[in-house]
């Protein structure tokens, strides 16, 4: 095999690799051992609390990377033109 075709291969499976999302169920035990990492015991109010802090921050995440996606990618500046 030669090797600019190999490497178009890597880069091929590197891309599609990027392509994998997290399931609900991968995403819960991932904030379950997050919230478990900071000492809070399952089955309490304050380990329902964390779960509850980090969905919310991920939430305001979202939003604002929704509100970064309304702002213009260029901003036009006034050209004046002294005659």
């Amino acid at each position: 095999m030669n090797l600019p075709r190999f490497a178009c291969m890597i880069a091929a499976l590197a891309s599609l690799a990027g392509c994998q999302t997290i399931t609900p169920e991968q995403l819960r035990a991932a904030d379950e051992a997050q919230c478990r990492s900071y000492g809070f015991k399952a089955g309490t109010d304050a380990f329902a609390g964390c779960l509850q802090r980090i969905d919310l921050a991920r939430d305001a995440d979202r939003r604002a990377q929704l509100r970064a996606l309304d702002d213009p990618l260029v901003v036009y500046q006034p050209v004046y033109v002294v005659r």
